[in-house]
């Protein structure tokens, strides 16, 4: 099951919303837009994301404060955020949000395309890291099946050096079971 990447647009400006989407349209990610930083928290309990643009200055709870909450959970402490603010470029205001955990701070108005790249990058290091995932699950399931096959040709060599009749019949039995998968 292939699960596609989703980015939170978060933003309390419907309109910058819209252009957000439409700059990631194209891309192979679904956007999820939401219009304040309790929406995003709310979100990110139910959703993964590869990525999360933040405005910097919201009303209520500013990005700043939301990223903070973001970085406190174990679940999302690893999502990148990228700061999007019409600030003026104060530097003050960029080194914040690094500190609160973002791998970018960008102000309006911003090349659309550096946008896509950057988000682009984030959604292929998350699918990526979805790959790896599952193919560390397989390799553990296929040590899980090594050791328990391991533990029947063990067992089964141990009744073979027996002279009973039975435990031959039960070496016999448990190779079957192990060649099948069956082992329990």
């Amino acid at each position: 099951m292939t699960q596609i990447a989703k980015a939170l647009l978060v933003d309390d400006r419907r309109e910058n919303l819209m252009a957000l989407e439409a700059i990631l349209q194209g891309l192979p990610v679904q956007s999820v837009a939401v219009e304040s930083g309790e929406a995003a928290l709310k979100q990110l309990l139910v959703d993964d994301f590869a990525v999360i643009l933040l405005d910097a200055q919201m009303p209520d709870m500013d990005g700043f404060e939301t990223a903070s909450h973001i970085k406190r959970r174990e679940r999302t402490r690893h999502v990148p955020i990228i700061f999007l603010t019409a600030a003026d470029r104060d530097a003050q205001l960029a080194l914040r949000g690094y500190q609160v955990g973002a791998v970018d701070y960008l102000t309006k108005p911003f090349d659309p395309w550096v946008l896509r790249a950057k988000v682009s990058v984030f959604v292929e290091l998350w699918v990526k890291t979805r790959q790896l995932a599952a193919q560390s699950d397989l390799v553990r399931e296929r040590d899980t099946q090594w050791r328990r096959l391991t533990d029947a040709v063990d067992e089964a060599t141990t009744l073979l050096r027996s002279d009973d009749p039975e435990s031959r019949d039960r070496a016999v039995r448990l190779l079957e079971q192990a060649r099948w998968g069956n082992t329990s």
